[in-house]
């Protein structure tokens, strides 16, 4: 049995401001950030990790290495575990769109998971590659924990997949920074045991 715990990135200045940083957009933690980055650490201190993987991102990384730190581990760099690319939508503020990222990723709602942002990538793309790189990461480890820190798009996709939740219904879920999601492979059947756990970061 494998434990795959995902992790989002904590918090920027970008997520508080509802700016869209996608993987053309390498943001910092800000100090809330960190703040969340080290009781997410301290949170997961008690577990057996195995390995911990992280997209390129400087915030998944810092987040990842706080973690790291409670462990003799080295962050292995993922970069398929890089947020969607969001081409000419970068740095844009969701408000000034009108609706929510993950509507407008289904082609304003009509469900069309391979509605291409210009100059950037579809959910069904997203989806494809971050669950290559999962399935690739459990069978390197078929018995154990292993921490994969990454973003919003690359988690919910996997947890669609893991469901069988369609890529149109992904605005049915919501993930914050500095959560916590856990799937369980054992067998053919991956479960989803816990979702956007954040109890963690209740005095933060």
């Amino acid at each position: 049995m494998v434990r795959v715990i995902l992790v989002r990135h904590c918090e920027t200045d970008w997520n508080k401001i509802r700016r869209i940083q996608g993987g053309g957009s390498d943001t910092q933690l800000n100090e809330r950030g960190e703040q969340q980055a080290e009781s997410l650490a301290f949170r997961l201190s008690q577990e057996r990790i195995q390995a911990i993987y992280s997209s390129a991102l400087h915030r998944a990384l810092d987040t990842a290495q706080a973690i790291a730190g409670y462990h003799q581990l080295e962050v292995e760099i993922e970069p398929s575990l890089n947020e969607i690319s969001a081409g000419e939508l970068e740095g844009v503020l969701i408000e000034r769109m009108g609706g929510r990222l993950d509507q407008f990723l289904t082609g304003g709602g009509q469900g069309d998971v391979t509605f291409k942002i210009p100059g950037g990538e579809s959910l069904s793309e997203v989806q494809q590659r971050a669950w290559r790189t999962t399935q690739r990461l459990v069978n390197q480890h078929p018995d154990g924990v292993i921490v994969v820190v990454s973003h919003y798009f690359i988690i919910l996709t996997i947890i669609c997949t893991v469901l069988n939740l369609p890529l149109s219904q992904i605005d049915r879920l919501s993930l914050s920074p500095g959560t916590i999601s856990t799937v369980v492979f054992d067998g053919q059947t991956p479960r989803l045991v816990l979702f956007n756990d954040s109890c963690h970061l209740k005095n933060i």
